[in-house]
């Protein structure tokens, strides 16, 4: 079964585990779904290619035509002006059916037929991408809030270990060396912080600019289901269902017909054609010797027409060369879209599995950092760690935090574009009905068949919701880190230094003093 209703059951899950009113991912691709402009102007672009379809059947169906004329005689200085009307007034009425146009009509009509079905495909493949950028924007927020919390917990561990420096140094256990470093570093980490607190501005007006919402607190997304075991899975499906590569096969089969409507500007066309005409003088002769001159008439013809081109200056000759043209580069761009596929299914499985590694690494590597902070923090209680030592793991901890976070979302993006590029992300495959989905067969079925020529649709009017009314997007985090990224401010931090080994033993007055030992702010 082509579609896989995944976040419409785990995001019952999500919103379980999820802090209440939390929004969830399917809520923001549904929100997308129904006023992201991109979507809204392929839709749009899409009716506008299954007008093509009655305007080549137009050429083929019966044309009818009535003209008039009426004409006064002002000035005749003819010999017989007294027998001349001084008015006239003719109507005639013209019907031509075509019976043969060489297949003209047919091919064009397979022709728009084709460009439907890419324009089909085409909305197909915007929907993918629309989609794709929901996700990316979705888990950047996620990831952006995660890494500007983590900031905020480096630079509260660092204000404490400040302070902590800065009282060991008044004790004299500590250089105003340590002391420069440690303010050093939590200068650094509060530029950090507000790097961070930018980078969470643009994630979240990101989300606004495609979902048309600012982001409230969003629920951790749903695992993402079905992805293949290997590249070569994923190219195999891609190949078949990419909606990319479909509309460049139906491209390359309209040009294929538009090949056939110009070979049929060379070939005889046959019509049948009819015709009725009146015509008046409206009594405008006057009577000669009592006798009243009416040449009014009325007259009905009805015959084949035939038209049989000889020579058109080479015309013909040129509009087949320059479909043939046209229908060579559209093969060779299948050809290019195919690569493009490949290449794009190959990628996001090695993006999805190398984040997958990423993230195996990153969770030892915070594991293991916060093991080594905790024992460069106890080691430096006992004197045989330096406070560049604590800082440096400090350092360390959060680099890999950040990494983890990061490299979640990265896994999180490339397993979602690895299942635009199978043509598994549409709103069918992620069960969007929730209300009633965009059907394009309507709207052709609509229109195939009308012939009326005074028809036509009401006024367009915007579709997608405009975001002027926004608030600002502010840096401001509620939500809280997982319990595997938190860690106290300073559960084995920097202390008065009592147990430091140069300090067991004597006091204060009998231990060596160092000269770089002063007050801060001398």
């Amino acid at each position: 079964m082509r579609a896989f209703r995944w976040i419409a059951g785990v995001s019952l899950i999500a919103c379980a585990a999820s802090a209440a009113q939390a929004e969830t991912l399917r809520e923001a691709l549904v929100r997308a779904y129904s006023s992201n402009p991109q979507l809204t102007g392929e839709r749009a672009n899409l009716r506008a290619t299954d007008e093509g379809v009655p305007l080549a059947r137009a050429s083929g169906l019966p044309q009818l035509s009535a003209d008039g004329s009426y004409s006064e005689n002002v000035l005749n200085t003819a010999n017989n002006s007294i027998a001349q009307p001084q008015r006239t007034a003719a109507a005639g009425v013209n019907l031509s059916v075509p019976l043969y146009s060489g297949g003209a009509v047919r091919n064009s009509v397979r022709a728009a037929e084709r460009r439907v079905e890419a324009g089909r495909a085409n909305l197909r493949s915007v929907e993918a991408n629309v989609f794709t950028q929901v996700v990316a924007a979705y888990n950047d927020v996620l990831r952006d809030e995660a890494i500007v919390r983590l900031n905020q917990q480096n630079v509260r561990v660092l204000e404490v270990n400040l302070q902590a420096s800065r009282d060991r140094f008044e004790v004299g256990d500590l250089t105003r060396t340590d002391v420069a470093q440690s303010e050093a570093r939590l200068a650094s980490a509060q530029a950090q912080l507000r790097s961070a607190e930018a980078q969470l501005i643009t994630s979240r007006e990101n989300y606004v600019e495609v979902t048309g919402a600012p982001p409230g607190t969003l629920a951790p997304p749903p695992e993402l289901p079905n992805l293949p075991g290997n590249p070569q899975g994923a190219v195999s499906v891609a190949v078949d269902n990419n909606p990319s590569l479909q509309a460049a096969q139906r491209e390359s089969d309209a040009a294929g017909f538009d090949v056939r409507v110009a070979r049929a500007s060379r070939l005889p066309r046959v019509a049948a054609v009819s015709g009725g005409s009146y015509s008046t003088v409206l009594n405008s002769i006057p009577d000669i010797n009592g006798i009243r001159i009416s040449p009014d008439g009325a007259s009905v013809t009805a015959g084949l027409q035939l038209s049989v081109p000889l020579f058109q200056g080479g015309g013909p000759a040129a509009q087949v060369r320059r479909a043939q043209a046209v229908e060579s580069s559209a093969i060779e761009r299948v050809t290019q879209v195919e690569r493009a596929v490949v290449s794009d299914a190959r990628s996001a499985f090695a993006a999805w599995q190398s984040s997958l590694r990423v993230i195996e690494s990153s969770e030892v590597q915070v594991s293991a950092n916060r093991l080594s902070l905790e024992g460069v923090r106890a080691e430096n209680s006992v004197g045989t760690r330096t406070i560049l030592d604590i800082l440096n793991a400090e350092q360390e901890l959060l680099n890999s935090q950040v990494q983890l976070v990061s490299a979640r979302r990265d896994a999180y993006v490339a397993g979602f574009a690895l299942l635009a590029a199978m043509g598994r992300a549409e709103a069918q495959d992620l069960g969007l009905d929730g209300g009633a989905l965009y059907d394009p067969t309507t709207n052709y079925s609509r229109v195939r068949n009308r012939i009326w020529d005074w028809d036509s649709d009401p006024t367009p009017k915007p579709v997608a919701t405009t975001t002027v009314g926004t608030p600002a997007q502010t840096p401001v985090v509620t939500r809280e880190l997982e319990p595997e990224l938190r860690h106290d401010a300073n559960p084995y931090g920097i202390t008065d230094g009592a147990d430091a080994a140069n300090r067991r033993g004597g006091d204060a007055a009998t231990r060596p003093v160092d000269t770089n030992r002063a007050n801060p702010d001398s």
